[in-house]
């Protein structure tokens, strides 16, 4: 439950079931229901969905991650959920958050990545969240690194992914622990003692408290970041790279090494000024204030396609007098915005 100054009011948490589609929706709806129980006025939902994500803000046409392919999710959700409904990729919807309340305030080019499991990222230009043609715009986790490397997801080889994200992270840490090597006694002894049993939050947290091994793996995965941010630089030119996600709690020790290799690779470097990289402000927390902030301005100017779809039992013949009422309960100004 989050406010229109972006503050998280009320929070719940639960894992989320990658097996089936239906039972993403039925957590979904819970969750929804729980938290409305709880507050008067609210206004609309926001879902900000691992996965590719049309320009209706409708149909998840894929996720590497969970068992969507071609998930009409707004429509089975609207049916079930008796509020204006957006559905937008989460990485989308984390960049936004930043641009509205967090580290992205004031810029002009905004590029953000999360590192979670995998990649996401989001781009705002002039204040405008950037979806491209068909809202798969900011996928830069799949952009190829290392031609016929790790296999990804995806279906693809060598995904930029594979390198600098949590899923590398602990496929790295098993490796190291599967060779038997000395350098990683003490960390497998951190992180438990069984080799199955590694995440990345667990190196994250070794590498936090000194251990020398989580710190040497987490500076490989910056290093592949910041090379795939001079890469990114090279085409889109930001003042602003934001680094958020899972991944991002290692703070320094993630991204002093994607300063270094960022400064070290990107083209023209010495004749341009330098992308600024920082620390999302609201780290793992960026995606769900962002889905609430979309969903409550979708309000005033709903997605260009269908915008019928937005207002659950309205059609496409809004009343402007409920409509205006709606904005009040909302916080937002419709002069203003």
């Amino acid at each position: 439950m989050v406010d229109a100054r972006g503050t998280i009011l009320e929070r719940l948490q639960v894992p989320t079931p990658s097996h089936s589609p239906q039972a993403v929706e039925d957590a979904i709806v819970d969750l929804v229901s729980r938290l409305r129980a709880g507050h008067a006025g609210v206004v609309s939902a926001g879902i900000g969905a691992a996965g590719w994500v049309d320009n209706t803000q409708s149909i998840v046409r894929f996720s590497p991650h969970l068992a969507w392919r071609e998930e009409p999710l707004r429509e089975r959700l609207r049916e079930r959920i008796d509020l204006p409904l957006i559905v937008d990729n989460d990485a989308n919807a984390a960049a936004w958050a930043e641009y509205r309340f967090g580290a992205g305030q004031g810029s002009s080019v905004m590029v953000c990545i999360t590192l979670g499991t995998g990649i996401g990222g989001g781009l705002v230009i002039n204040g405008d969240l950037f979806r491209g043609t068909y809202g798969m715009a900011g996928e830069w986790g799949h952009m190829i690194s290392v031609p016929g490397g790790h296999r990804c997801e995806c279906g693809n080889r060598g995904c930029w992914e594979q390198y600098a994200s949590g899923n590398a992270l602990v496929r790295e840490a098993r490796e190291l622990v599967g060779s038997n090597s000395p350098l990683a006694y003490r960390l497998l002894e951190m992180l438990g003692g069984d080799p199955d049993t590694i995440t990345g939050p667990g190196v994250t947290a070794a590498a936090v408290e000194g251990e020398q091994t989580a710190i040497e793996l987490l500076a490989d995965v910056g290093q592949w970041l910041g090379q795939g941010i001079a890469n990114l630089a090279a085409a889109l030119d930001p003042d602003l790279v934001v680094i958020g996600g899972g991944v991002s709690a290692a703070g320094d020790l993630l991204l002093q090494p994607a300063r270094q290799m960022f400064a070290r690779t990107l083209t023209g470097r010495g004749f341009r000024q330098q992308a600024r990289l920082e620390l999302a402000h609201f780290r793992n927390d960026a995606g769900l204030i962002g889905a609430a902030d979309l969903a409550r301005h979708a309000i005033l100017d709903p997605p260009m396609a269908d915008r019928g779809g937005f207002w659950p039992g309205r059609g496409r013949r809004l009343r402007l007098r409920g409509r205006r009422r709606l904005l009040r309960r909302a916080g937002v100004d419709e002069a203003a915005d």
